[in-house]
């Protein structure tokens, strides 16, 4: 059945780091977290929404709620069958029939337009004759996408990069709607396609010719390798790391002979080929090197790494790269923490950081307080 998901579903996912354990040579308990053989999965909120149809951003099919539903993700993750064995509106056509380039292009035309739709909406005229100057147009732009959760700085630098930052909406054209519709996605949400299926030989032909054509960023994945990979590790059958580029077998006597054909098969066309299933390597650059983000230990105890009950190393968490220490207490810790914040301290060098300390990736810090 062509695009069953009705309901988004929520779950949760983890991004993969060297834990800071490794440094320092000690045995941690994470709370928030989980640490395996020295890597810590860090999680992160999945949002598996319904799938689009053509003319979805008018409200055809399930597209409202679909595209609504985007408006909470930071992040956009596109899987695509690089079979090309499904078509627009999600009926199975015969392998090939389907290019993989026209699916990301009608992604990203529906979800340009849905923004563009946004901004144009009935009082367009009305908003356009109010936002007479540059400053009020930047804060009036904001107003009107923040429920997208798009920032006043981007939409500063959307104008920017549109060309349109000295000429005021009432004067913008419909192309130059578009454009910075378009734009402003781009810069809000970034989209990350998922090349799916590329333990198959078409699929490989497919991405050689996706690389061609399409100048964002691609991930070979094999969702199904990677599930095979883990209900193996959970039935103890195999031992597997997700993001490794290798598994060990357990117990030879444990598999049947065509699981053991699959998982040779999964070593050999997909982990030698590509390092890994790719999954969690999607998992990764979305959240360090699209957005940005860095791991922070807080510890209350700066000799032993520890929290008030001695778990080591208890929590980490992810922020925006340039996030200053009070945002961070303020943030991610407590605001009454915030409101008599002192001081923190660097747990490695001891040394006394000031609320505009900018955090750096791996930083284990105490927080010192009035309170």
């Amino acid at each position: 059945m062509p695009f069953t998901t009705i309901d988004a579903n929520k779950g949760v996912a983890y991004a993969k780091v060297n834990c800071v354990c490794r440094d320092l040579d000690v045995k941690d308990n994470p709370k928030n977290s989980i640490c395996i053989d020295g890597s810590r999965f860090i999680p992160l909120n999945l949002l598996d929404v319904a799938g689009l149809v053509p003319d979805a951003h008018k409200g055809k099919g399930l597209g409202n709620k679909f595209l609504n539903d985007l408006s909470r993700a930071d992040v956009l993750l596109h899987v695509v069958d690089m079979t090309g064995a499904l078509d627009k509106s999600g009926n199975r056509v015969a392998e090939g029939e389907n290019d993989p380039f026209e699916d990301i292009l009608f992604l990203e035309d529906e979800i340009n337009y849905w923004v563009k739709g946004i901004l144009e909406r009935e009082d367009w005229d009305k908003f356009t004759r109010s936002s007479q100057d540059k400053k009020k147009m930047i804060v009036d732009l904001h107003k009107r996408l923040s429920g997208l959760k798009i920032s006043q700085q981007h939409v500063v630098t959307a104008l920017k990069d549109s060309s349109l930052d000295d000429k005021l909406p009432s004067q913008w054209t419909e192309d130059e709607m578009l454009k910075f519709s378009k734009t402003i996605r781009e810069i809000s949400k970034p989209i990350l396609i998922i090349a799916n299926k590329i333990d198959k030989e078409i699929s490989i032909t497919n991405l050689d010719g996706l690389k061609a054509k399409y100048k964002g960023p691609i991930i070979p994945c094999s969702a199904l390798a990677e599930y095979v990979l883990r209900k193996f590790n959970e039935d103890k059958i195999i031992n597997y790391l997700p993001g490794s580029s290798d598994f060990e077998i357990i117990d030879n006597n444990k598999l049947k002979t065509n699981e053991l054909e699959t998982l040779n098969r999964i070593k050999q066309e997909i982990l030698d080929k590509f390092d890994e299933t790719g999954v969690q390597k999607t998992l990764n650059y979305a959240t360090f090197n699209i957005s940005d983000l860095i791991a922070v230990y807080p510890v209350s105890d700066i000799t032993h790494y520890s929290d008030k009950d001695n778990n080591v190393l208890p929590d980490v968490f992810l922020v925006k790269k340039g996030t200053l220490l009070r945002d961070f207490v303020r943030d991610k810790i407590h605001s009454d923490l915030a409101k008599h914040f002192i001081h923190g301290i660097d747990a490695r060098t001891k040394k006394r950081l000031g609320e505009n300390y900018e955090l750096q990736n791996n930083d284990i810090i105490k927080i010192v307080s009035a309170i």
